[in-house]
């Protein structure tokens, strides 16, 4: 079930309760809880993805459809952005800074080689959300990047890359309270693909 769903469904039903018998103190904690898990919003800056924009788009699209515990937005103009995606002539990387934070880059490398973009860009922003390469691996894989070979043109994330993910960012129900912690990922190296 929906984590967000949940909450939003518990919020509201407290808040109607707690109303009725005049705890409005306790209905705006149900409202804090609703609000808490709520997606971390990371933004992303495809300006410098030249010819690669419609896939870091469509690769961002994947993990909001993927994941609830973040959500991939295009930055704002004149704001900053926690992740820049940067087309160049070598292979695809990903320098990460923090979770949620660094520079992906689409190398037309691997595209002349004739990896699909989507699939590129989707696996490089999954660094930049904490994951790291699982290579050799199967198509079903999303980080198991280029060792899928040319033909896997999976842009979606497994199970439990997408659980991974949400442990990450959004923590879970534990004994009926929703808990967020960011688990310790090792970041702050160049990840190369």
């Amino acid at each position: 079930m929906n984590v967000r769903k949940l909450t939003g469904g518990l919020a509201a039903a407290l808040a109607v309760t707690f109303s009725l018998v005049g705890g409005q103190a306790v209905a705006a904690s149900a409202a804090d809880a609703d609000s808490a898990a709520a997606a971390r919003v990371v933004t992303y800056d495809a300006s410098g993805s030249a010819e690669f924009r419609s896939a870091v788009d469509r690769g961002a699209a994947i993990w909001n459809e993927s994941v609830g515990a973040v959500e991939l937005r295009p930055v704002a103009t004149g704001q900053r952005a926690n992740i820049r995606v940067l087309a160049d002539n070598g292979w695809p990387r990903a320098i990460t800074t923090s979770l949620g934070n660094g520079t992906a880059y689409i190398g037309r490398q691997a595209v002349d080689e004739g990896h699909n973009t989507i699939r590129i860009s989707s696996h490089e922003l999954g660094h930049i959300l904490g994951l790291p390469d699982r290579k050799p691996g199967p198509c079903s894989s999303l980080m198991s990047g280029a060792s899928a070979g040319t033909t896997c043109t999976n842009p979606y994330p497994n199970a439990a890359e997408k659980a991974e993910v949400e442990r990450y960012f959004g923590g879970a129900f534990t004994s009926g309270t929703q808990t967020r912690a960011i688990a310790a990922v090792p970041l702050g190296a160049l990840v190369v693909d």
